[in-house]
């Protein structure tokens, strides 16, 4: 049973920059596509982020690309999300997201399989 667990989340004033983390146990690590979400309540779950089981490749969605990086460590099982000139519309909670490697990219939240239970993400005006 695959583990998420987020960390990194809080206040930040708009501009500013925040990293969230992504810690994962329980699986072989190289062997699931991780993904980042986020969601405001009453709303649906929205894709940030995507990479590779291998980390050779990544998805940021269009929003954020260009202030938002992610990339994975194998040797420490994490998914760190580098967040940059942040605005407040980057309010949310974050989801680190797992499934199991396959080709292709995977954007819809019901492709995933391990859930962690996601960080609070606030920026201030």
């Amino acid at each position: 049973q695959v583990q998420l667990v987020e960390s990194g989340g809080g206040l930040v004033q708009a501009g500013g920059s925040l990293r969230l983390s992504c810690a994962a146990s329980g699986g072989t690590f190289t062997n699931f596509v991780m993904a980042w979400f986020r969601q405001v309540p009453g709303l649906e779950r929205e894709f940030v982020a995507g990479i590779t089981a291998s980390g050779g490749s990544t998805n940021v969605a269009a929003p954020m690309k260009g202030r938002f990086t992610i990339s994975r460590d194998s040797a420490k099982n994490t998914v760190p999300l580098q967040m940059y000139t942040l605005k407040p519309e980057d309010t949310a909670v974050y989801y680190c997201a797992a499934r199991p490697y396959t080709s292709g990219w995977y954007t819809n939240p019901d492709d995933y399989v391990y859930w962690g239970q996601g960080t609070q993400v606030t920026v201030s005006k």
